[in-house]
């Protein structure tokens, strides 16, 4: 499956040779699972409020997203800790049936706490789905289609920020949430009966260790508190928990540097290395891209938008991601590392340029200040498309020999730590600073101002970090 057509002096490999048929299962596969996970996110956002005038359970709203992020660090780390004998196409039709089963408890839930037994269930098969998305790749795939197929997926991510709340709105609309969970019981089930005839075992050389079990249980406690201190009121009681989501990623990093069961690829826990100075680099960017989650907020309050326009307003975030990503796929070497720092410093100015357009009272909702903030909403999601596709493509390449499908997984890690870090330190930042007390007007303007000054700055030290990447391969003289 993995017989290249791609010619020799082709230089930018064209978007279509993942459709042609030596690879059109595997991309539709690989595709379906990544889109699945994506819209499905924005429909059970949309759908929360339903849920909620439901079947009740509002203090834990919160929770329908930080149980399903913990879950999905835990499916991504078990693709890179599987048993020897499980390959991935194993992996793929288990996670494919955990995400059915997961859709099907909330489709059939009777009570909140029910519908956060579900998301977990989802969350965990999820996180197999998204992990395996990177760690086919090479599978599927001649290494001169890596990055157009990174780009791909990256891209589904902006196709599902649209069909996602569309979806979530039409079901909402007749308060039919359950059976929008159900829709996605027979697709997942089909998906899964699929993975064996579509795709390649997957069962290349691995290192196998022991099961980092304390370290994925100290990730999740630091993202489960974390999310604790985003939503507390009390000072004290918010500095605790954050100052206890950060000692436990302390201990991850102290115990993953000498444990025999490793969560990362060997080497990794060391800024001399340049693998991890791309996961950094990931982190950072999500961790900023994060401050998203308060924009629609800013913008009914501030701006006077109406809900469904709002929405849409901050779908333009992941548009960008894949305006960019097509843009600069075919890019290599040194030319992709520059695009890299180029997409970090893009993403940290338009963060920051919105606490002078984003964060202003604009009542009348005029035009040239909403157009201004909307632009650079657009413009932090194009920043980080610029660059996604070349890291992934520099974790396949800098992958230690055997640890491929460890470095592969752990990007869903990534992803997951920076969305769980990032929301959090939203939501820690705009609750200090007066989004509750005072309130209002007064608090969302100073919420806001605060929130994009601070969270532009790991976009910021990304650009550092970018700047000592490899040259990696193609066109090493830029």
């Amino acid at each position: 499956m993995s017989e290249s057509i791609v010619s020799s002096k082709e230089t930018v490999p064209r978007l279509s040779s993942l459709f042609s048929r030596a690879y059109l299962f595997g991309t539709l596969m690989l595709g379906g699972g990544i889109m699945l996970h994506a819209v499905e996110t924005y429909i059970t956002a949309t759908l929360m409020p339903s849920i909620v005038r439901d079947i009740g359970g509002l203090p834990l709203f919160a929770w329908a997203t930080t149980i399903y992020v913990a879950a999905s660090v835990l499916g991504s780390t078990f693709v890179a800790v599987r048993p020897e004998r499980v390959t991935l196409n194993h992996c793929y039709r288990a996670g494919a049936l955990l995400f059915g089963i997961g859709s099907l408890v909330c489709a059939i839930a009777p009570s909140m706490e029910t519908v956060l037994i579900g998301r977990a269930i989802q969350g965990l098969g999820a996180g197999f789905l998204v992990a395996l998305g990177y760690a086919f790749i090479r599978h599927v795939y001649p290494e001169p289609l890596w990055s157009t197929a990174s780009t791909l997926y990256a891209a589904a991510w902006g196709i599902a920020t649209f069909l996602g709340p569309t979806i979530g709105g039409i079901f909402a609309a007749g308060s039919a949430w359950r059976e929008a969970f159900a829709l996605l019981v027979p697709l997942s089930v089909l998906m899964a009966a699929s993975a064996p005839k579509l795709l390649p075992p997957g069962d290349g050389e691995r290192v196998t260790t022991k099961t980092p079990f304390l370290q994925i249980v100290l990730l999740v406690a630091a993202v489960v508190v974390l999310s604790f201190a985003s939503s507390v009121t009390a000072p004290l009681l918010r500095g605790a928990f954050a100052a206890a989501a950060v000692l436990a990623m302390l201990a991850t990093v102290a115990i993953e540097r000498r444990a025999e069961g490793r969560l990362l690829p060997a080497g990794t826990i060391s800024l001399g290395s340049p693998l991890a100075r791309v996961y950094l680099i990931m982190l950072m960017l999500l961790v900023t891209i994060c401050s998203d989650i308060y924009i629609p907020y800013f913008l009914q309050v501030l701006h006077g938008v109406s809900p469904l326009v709002s929405g849409y307003l901050v779908a333009l975030l992941a548009l960008g991601w894949t305006v960019a990503a097509f843009a600069t796929a075919g890019l290599k070497g040194r030319r992709a590392n520059r695009v890299i720092v180029a997409g970090a410093l893009m993403e940290a100015l338009a963060t920051a340029l919105l606490v002078v357009t984003l964060a202003r009272h604009n009542p009348a909702s005029g035009l040239v200040l909403l157009a201004v903030a909307t632009l650079f909403i657009f413009l932090m999601g194009f920043g980080i498309g610029m660059g996604w596709a070349h890291l992934v493509t520099h974790v396949l390449h800098l992958a230690p020999a055997g640890e491929t499908d460890k470095a592969s997984a752990a990007i869903t890690t990534m992803q997951a730590l920076g969305a769980a870090f990032g929301a959090a330190l939203a939501g820690i930042i705009v609750n200090s600073t007066g989004l509750v007390s005072p309130g209002g007007i007064e608090g969302a303007l100073t919420a806001a101002r605060w929130l994009y000054a601070l969270l532009a700055l790991p976009a910021a030290l990304a650009i550092l970090l970018a700047l000592r990447l490899p040259a990696g391969k193609g066109d090493p003289a830029g």
